[in-house]
């Protein structure tokens, strides 16, 4: 297998595992949000209030909003890197450290680590870069 088809692998890998973290954010704040309104509301049209009332409900629909902010560029920057054969490896480390730091952030979120989790939000930008300076070398 060539390098280009080695990296287009790896970038569609990440690209399938960022899919699966999106269902992780959707499962846990779903999770949370039933443990709190009842099997009845989440089966039912939601009207009304929608609003998380525990703790837990409420930093995982804000984790999966801040996931969501992002996602989307990622994804536009990955599709441009298999679109154009990107084989500098700066896009495929960004790639990843955005992946990682997505991970990592999750738990650092809900257990209300707030200096880290923050850190950990700039690395994921860091990945983004990289991935922006893969597509011009």
């Amino acid at each position: 297998m060539d390098a280009a088809s080695a990296n287009a692998t790896y970038l569609l890998t990440l690209l399938c595992l960022s899919v699966v973290l999106l269902v992780v954010h959707i499962l846990l704040q779903g999770n949370f949000a039933t443990k709190d309104r009842g099997l009845d509301w989440n089966a039912g049209p939601r009207d009304g209030d929608n609003e998380p009332k525990s703790v837990m409900a409420g930093r995982s629909a804000r984790a999966s909003k801040n996931f969501q902010e992002t996602y989307p560029a990622f994804i536009g920057l990955l599709l441009a890197m298999i679109l154009t054969g990107d084989t500098s490896g700066w896009g495929l480390l960004g790639g990843t450290v955005w992946l990682v730091a997505r991970i990592v952030y999750i738990p650092l979120y809900l257990g209300g680590i707030a200096y880290i989790r923050s850190l950990v939000w700039v690395v994921s930008l860091v990945g983004l870069l990289l991935m922006m300076i893969g597509l011009f070398l």
